[in-house]
């Protein structure tokens, strides 16, 4: 019978920077993800999810890494792509779930739906549904931690086609001039909604490639190895909060399903989804675990208590009522009404 590598003081074993402890909450936050996300899809089959919604099956890499490196107080910023950057800050399943199903259980009583998530409480400061909008509001959420003289760090995530907005350019150019404490995170699934990036893109790396205009380092990561994801959110982390300015990483993975619950994904050449689906995140950090010697009863420990958490939020939405009429004109404007004013 092998023998487990020997133990450091600290819990970690030798050559090994990121430990037990946190390896096993990544494990669990991606896990989460994934089981939140599908059981979303599998809601909306079954006609208790409206409208639209983007899913990050196969990305979830990207959100755990970043949310287990940051410190509560920091801030996230993300697309309509955003359930896994949410619940990765803390949030309730129950509040998202619920928030997709319009209930009033909802994390915002069912008027934001799934493409406006938002919980200030948990440093989650909005889904933003118009490409690169929220790249130049971050940069905001920034600087007024630069003036106050606050520790916390912005992170904005968004799409690879979103490098090609002005509004990408422009805020990255803002960021390294006033050396802001944000972080830039482009989540390149090569596919910008239908239209594969590299067709209408002049460089390899959409955001890497991009980053020396503004003095930046290149950084091009796997996105699908949650470890690499963690140790390279902890260096842009370490690097604002210092003072010495924002950093642009560009993390390569791929969405499993379509760009949305209404693509079937058909543009996507024969064979791509099953040869992704070989570098799974989930199935990455299993091996992974493993081979820091986690037994598989801890392993099955998690994935038995997260899927029974799925369930309970979902039988808990599905029970909740829908929001009540009174509150359809509240919180339209600064002072909670709708009134018009002079």
């Amino acid at each position: 019978m092998a023998r487990k590598p020997a133990r450091a003081s600290n819990g970690r074993r030798p050559n090994d920077d990121i430990g037990e402890e946190t390896r096993l909450k990544l494990y669990h936050s991606q896990f989460r993800l994934r089981q939140a996300e599908q059981r979303a899809y599998d809601l909306f089959l079954a006609n208790l999810v409206k409208g639209t919604s983007h899913l990050s099956l196969g990305q979830e890499a990207i959100a755990a890494g970043f949310g287990c490196a940051m410190q509560k107080g920091d801030h996230t910023f993300c697309t309509y792509r955003g359930h896994a950057h949410t619940l990765a800050r803390g949030v309730p399943v129950e509040k998202v779930l619920g928030e997709l199903m319009q209930r009033d259980n909802g994390l915002m009583r069912g008027k934001g739906g799934s493409m406006h998530l938002t919980s200030a409480e948990h440093g989650v400061m909005g889904s933003y549904a118009i490409i690169g909008a929220h790249l130049p509001i971050a940069c905001g959420a920034a600087l007024r931690a630069q003036y106050k003289g606050d520790k916390d760090v912005t992170v904005c995530f968004f799409g690879d086609g979103t490098t090609n907005i002005g509004a990408f350019h422009e805020a990255l150019n803002f960021a390294a001039i006033w050396k802001l404490p944000v972080v830039f995170v482009c989540e390149n699934n090569f596919y910008m909604e239908y239209t594969p990036i590299g067709d209408i893109t002049a460089v390899e790396h959409p955001a890497g490639d991009r980053a020396s205009a503004y003095g930046l380092e290149k950084i091009v990561i796997d996105g699908n190895d949650a470890d690499e994801v963690y140790r390279t959110a902890q260096a842009a982390f370490t690097k604002a909060r210092a003072g010495d300015g924002p950093s642009l990483i560009e993390c390569l993975t791929y969405r499993h399903s379509g760009h949305s619950r209404a693509d079937p994904a058909k543009y996507r050449p024969e064979g791509e989804l099953e040869k992704w689906k070989e570098r799974d995140p989930i199935k990455i950090y299993r091996e992974r675990l493993k081979q820091f010697g986690v037994n598989d009863d801890v392993i099955a420990k998690i994935d038995a208590d997260v899927k029974r958490v799925v369930d309970e939020a979902t039988e808990a939405c599905k029970a909740a009522p829908n929001p009540p009429m009174d509150i359809l004109t509240t919180d339209v404007y600064a002072d909670g009404g709708f009134a018009w004013r002079n």
